[in-house]
């Protein structure tokens, strides 16, 4: 059972602050860092000092740590080129001796884009669709061939398909909640399918399509890995988690209820509910980036408790 740390930075941080609680994550034995790939805040928060992009962070934390894991959920298919990600992606994946994955789904936030200038195109899906055949097949093509893609939105001739990662494949996740298009690009594309802040209810129903999509395309619904990304808000007592909540700007019973909130005890049960349904992974929302303590007894007292 891997517990992962899932930051979203736009709602406020430095590198600095980000930096430190990667090392945390390491000392305290969690899998992985990701964080999100956002350029604007959302709800109330001031979101000071400002975004910091994605795999900047991840190339500065590459060199910054030793263990973990590092990625994205999700990298914004509408802000990069599919030939410049790959190269990025395949780049921080050297720099961090091959602890990388690429996490990619299709861009939403619309105010974002208007506010930076970035274009949100009307098809974003079949972009997605182009993108990941693209970054895929250039990290396949063997060093010494050339790589071509001819699509509806993007085209590519007599690239070189460099730089190679240093993992032989870097591990490609895909989420979400759509019933028909996202399982499909899941079974085609993906090592891991994630779904973010779902019910137990509704992640049975969606790792089934899923599974059932794997099926279809040849491969063995085991294949993947199936996670969930879940807000955590974990207190020794309950005045802890009320506090805790607060400082988030959220209800408890609302946490408890949706996300992996509670006493240790309860956190550990709620994870397993989820395990029942074929989860192994999962990604622990954490809103306060000051609040290392709070790793430390998530550490100390669910992930402990998980094996």
């Amino acid at each position: 059972m891997d517990l992962r740390i899932f930051t979203e930075p736009q709602q406020g941080a430095t590198y600095d602050t980000l930096l430190s609680v990667a090392k945390a994550t390491e000392e305290l034995n969690f899998d992985a860092f990701f964080r999100s790939d956002h350029y604007l805040r959302m709800g109330p928060s001031d979101g000071l000092p400002g975004p910091t992009d994605a795999w900047i962070t991840l190339a500065g934390l590459a060199r910054e740590t030793r263990r973990i894991r590092l990625g994205t959920l999700m990298t914004a298919g509408t802000f990069r080129l599919p030939g410049v990600l790959a190269i990025q992606v395949a780049q921080v994946d050297q720099m961090s001796g091959g602890r990388v994955e690429l996490g990619i789904g299709a861009g939403w936030y619309e105010e974002e884009h208007t506010a930076y200038g970035i274009p949100f195109p009307k098809e974003k899906f079949a972009r997605l669709e182009e993108q990941l055949e693209i970054v895929t097949g250039l990290w396949a093509t063997p060093v010494g061939q050339n790589f071509d893609f001819n699509g509806k939105h993007y085209r590519l001739k007599d690239s070189p398909a460099l730089p190679k990662p240093a993992q032989s494949k870097v591990p490609v996740l895909i989420g979400g909640h759509g019933a028909k298009r996202t399982p499909q690009l899941a079974a085609r594309f993906a090592d891991e399918f994630n779904i973010p802040f779902g019910s137990v209810e509704d992640s049975a129903k969606q790792f089934a399509r899923v599974r059932e999509a794997a099926e279809v395309y040849g491969r063995k619904a085991d294949d993947l890995v199936y996670s969930n990304a879940l807000v955590a808000c974990v207190g020794k007592d309950e005045a802890e988690i009320a506090k805790r909540a607060a400082a988030i700007g959220r209800e408890v019973d609302d946490l408890k209820a949706n996300g992996l909130a509670g006493s240790p005890a309860e956190v550990v049960d709620k994870i397993g509910r989820y395990a029942e349904l074929g989860a192994s992974r999962f990604y622990l929302q954490i809103l306060d980036l000051d609040d290392l303590d709070h790793l430390e007894l998530i550490s100390s007292q669910v992930l402990s408790q998980l094996g």
